[in-house]
């Protein structure tokens, strides 16, 4: 049973989404920060001044405490925007390894002119 548990956890698959959900809370926290030390300040700054609120958190109508879920939702599309470009990034590098390797494939795949020239002595013999 110990042997199972190791192989399960040691396997590339495990780690690889360990080290992502460590990467992932980082980046959470920057995001956070992000909103909270630069979005906030300098563009909601006069909103929240109107609203007579210091911070986003603050906010609130008839005791439903919004501000919070605003800057979850100011954070949810930072993320999503930086990771869509992430993602975009890295399949557009894979596709130019993909055409790579095709057009690597696909010049080792032709024929020599030796070996065309050789194909069509041997078309002549046969007529």
């Amino acid at each position: 049973m110990i042997k199972e548990l190791k192989e399960f956890l040691f396997k590339a698959n495990v780690l690889d989404l360990a080290v992502a959900v460590v990467m992932g809370t980082a980046f959470n926290a920057i995001v956070t920060s992000f909103v909270n030390d630069v979005i906030t300040p300098l563009f909601l700054t006069p909103s929240l001044k109107a609203a007579g609120v210091a911070k986003i958190a603050d906010l609130s109508w008839n005791g439903v405490a919004y501000g919070s879920f605003l800057s979850a939702v100011i954070n949810f599309l930072i993320v999503g925007t930086t990771l869509f470009f992430i993602v975009k990034a890295a399949n557009a590098a894979a596709s130019l390894t993909k055409k790579e390797e095709t057009e690597k494939a696909t010049e080792d795949a032709a024929p020599t002119q030796e070996e065309l020239l050789a194909e069509i002595r041997d078309l002549l013999k046969e007529k």
